[in-house]
């Protein structure tokens, strides 16, 4: 990252400086610059177009907080600091009290919740049963049933969100009885009209009522009858059964869990219209579910959009397998596609050991041609993974550079805890230090000079895309990579080592 902010090569600039209008899809192997190119993107468009920017802003997404703490100080060199920098978590800022179950977040991230939740909003709407009377001193005004249910039913039809349309029917309803008192010579003033609303109000509110966003999710997924009403012809019984809590709960008691939060705010723009960015820089991606990604299309519905990732790194559940897949969801169907396939930050080495992965990923991205003939590979079948991992720390300590131990999230309590006996300080992925103890869940978009891979098998098995998860730790080495197993490498990677 640090030597391709400094070189931006001429493939990476040309997307740099694409106009601002146009929203471009860069598939980037690992070390290909696609997150410098982002950032120089964000840059370029600020500088280029600061005025229209400035009132419309521009917001970065990355996969973690580890990931923004390693960029935060590229774009200030840069020198632009107007730039939103956040994740998607907490972009949607709601507190994550709880954590789904696998098949209930598979559900709640499809891109069909979407309607099953614009069923639930709507289907609170109502047929007027009476006429509206408002009384005015001596005077009681009327909007007959006819007139009211007409009202409504144009509201619905026009509005672009449940409240707006609910607004639009008390103005209608106002705007009735204004004519009305005007054409008896009365004096229809701000005041007036206020209070004209205010008598309409419990009519509509008992046709087109008033919500939050976390009454309604409540609502479903403590409901299973209103889940059922709105998942009808949609979700499976046995997918409406995965995210339907134990037990009823009110929206203040709720637990939320991540995928909640998307939805919650799905919810939220079905009710009212949201902040939106003249443009968006997504990175890594591939990993978005079908809900996040309507989340990110409502905040550029009037923008652009960057979206960089890579298809082979794809280590969530929903993780797209096309672009053309992805960019749909996101709203940018007519994004340009371009690939970057030459990498300036893994050498040859350990690229090429990364590439047998490829073929088993089943997802169709180039390989990576590295532009480096340095770096050092070393793959050693070893006794006991603690000591190893210390001895190696302790060799790659000699030399210049940062050091990444990457395992299974599993075993990095272990690993740490003989880091530490041994006397090596050791931090987080998002901690200041020269030597990192890193979960393979939070490796994705990070580098090191001296990456230590710790038993590759382990990663593998972790989850459904292990294979994927492997792949994304072998290629943050930018100098030296040391792979470090007692069990069996994975299949594609026999025949290596020692």
């Amino acid at each position: 990252m640090r030597d391709i902010v400094a070189t931006i090569q001429p493939e990476q600039d040309e997307v740099v400086r694409t106009e601002l209008d146009v929203s471009v899809c860069v598939q980037g192997a690992p070390g290909t610059g696609k997150t410098a190119v982002g950032l120089h993107r964000a840059a370029y468009l600020l500088y280029a177009h600061r005025s229209r920017l400035q009132r419309t802003g521009v917001l970065v997404l990355g996969p973690n907080k580890a990931f923004l703490h390693y960029i935060s100080a590229v774009l200030p060199t840069l020198g632009e600091v107007d730039v939103e920098q956040t994740t998607i978590e907490q972009l949607l800022t709601v507190e994550i009290r709880a954590v789904d179950e696998p098949d209930a977040a598979i559900v709640k991230h499809d891109a069909r919740m979407a309607d099953v939740l614009r069923n639930l909003v709507y289907a609170r709407i109502g047929r007027p049963e009476q006429a509206i009377v408002a009384p005015d001193e001596s005077y009681r005004w009327r909007v007959n049933q006819h007139e009211f249910e007409d009202m409504v039913a144009e509201a619905r039809a026009d509005a672009t969100a449940y409240l707006i349309g609910r607004e639009r029917v008390i103005a209608r309803i106002v705007a009735a009885l204004q004519r009305q008192a005007e054409a008896r010579g009365q004096n229809c003033n701000a005041v007036w009209l206020r209070r004209m609303a205010r008598a309409a109000t419990p009519a509509v509110d008992a046709v087109w009522p008033k919500v939050k966003a976390d009454e309604v999710l409540a609502e479903l997924l403590s409901d299973r009858h209103r889940l059922a009403e709105a998942a009808d012809g949609i979700l499976s019984p046995q997918e409406q059964e995965a995210i339907a809590w134990p037990r009823p709960r009110k929206a203040k008691s709720a637990r939320w869990t991540a995928a909640d939060a998307v939805l919650l705010d799905e919810v939220a723009a079905l009710l009212e219209r949201g902040q939106t960015y003249g443009h968006v820089i997504v990175d890594e991606a591939q990993d978005l579910s079908p809900m996040q990604c309507r989340a990110i299309a409502r905040r550029s519905e009037h923008g652009s959009i960057t979206v960089l990732g890579d298809l082979a790194q794809g280590t969530t559940p929903w993780a797209a397998q096309t672009w053309t897949e992805q960019l749909h969801q996101l709203g940018k169907p007519e994004a340009d596609q371009i690939a970057l396939t030459t990498g300036y930050r893994v050498p040859a080495a350990v690229v090429e050991l990364a590439n047998r992965l490829l073929k088993p990923l089943r997802v169709s991205v180039p390989p990576t041609i590295s532009f480096r003939s340095d770096g050092e590979l070393s793959i050693t079948r070893v006794d006991d993974l603690a000591v190893a991992c210390v001895d190696a720390v302790g060799a790659a300590l000699t030399q210049e550079g940062s050091i990444g131990v990457i395992a299974a999230d599993d075993q990095i309590a272990v690993l740490a805890d003989a880091l530490k006996a041994a006397g090596i300080p050791a931090v987080p992925p998002d901690g200041d230090g020269r030597v990192a103890v890193v979960p393979a869940s939070l490796a994705k978009g990070l580098e090191y000079d001296h990456v230590i891979a710790i038993e590759p098998a382990d990663i593998v098995e972790a989850g459904p895309r292990g294979l994927n998860r492997l792949y994304v730790i072998l290629t943050r080495a930018v100098s030296r990579l040391d792979v470090l197993h007692t069990r069996d490498l994975p299949s594609q990677l026999e025949g290596t080592g020692t």
